[in-house]
């Protein structure tokens, strides 16, 4: 049985260079995955985004856990151009995995713009957490 998880699960396919090539999963919920022997199980049909067939290769998964979080709504400000903050980022420290020896686990965060809304995003663009659906 994998350990309680609460919150939803984002999941990329990367290629050998560290490019995602693939979000597998944006904000899926546990049961959206098939329970393994040790772990979550999915699929990938070897696909990137753009449903184009990807060479044979290496590839891995990565992915994180978003729990809950509190959305305070600071009211109206002046908006800052979207082209002056696109690329600002910031650096969170993660619940450290038992199953990894990393020593300090930290992934930075940038906000993602599209036609569907604004997003929460790893510096490798792997969508994490909506923000509004108001492009």
């Amino acid at each position: 049985v994998p350990p309680p998880l609460e919150g939803t699960i984002s999941l990329g396919i990367y290629d050998k260079s560290g490019k995602l090539v693939r979000v597998l999963h944006q904000e899926a919920q546990l049961n959206e995955f098939a329970i393994g022997a040790d772990g979550l199980v999915t699929q990938w049909n070897g696909r990137n985004d753009e449903e184009q067939d990807l060479p044979a290769g290496r590839y891995h998964s990565r992915g994180y856990v978003i729990g809950p979080l509190k959305v305070e709504d600071l009211g109206e400000s002046s908006a800052p151009s979207m082209e002056s903050k696109a690329n600002a980022k910031v650096k969170m420290k993660l619940v450290r995995n038992p199953l990894r020896k990393e020593k300090r686990p930290f992934v930075e965060l940038g906000i993602g713009f599209d036609s569907d809304g604004s997003y929460l995003k790893t510096s490798d663009d792997l969508p994490l957490l909506t923000i509004s659906e108001t492009p």
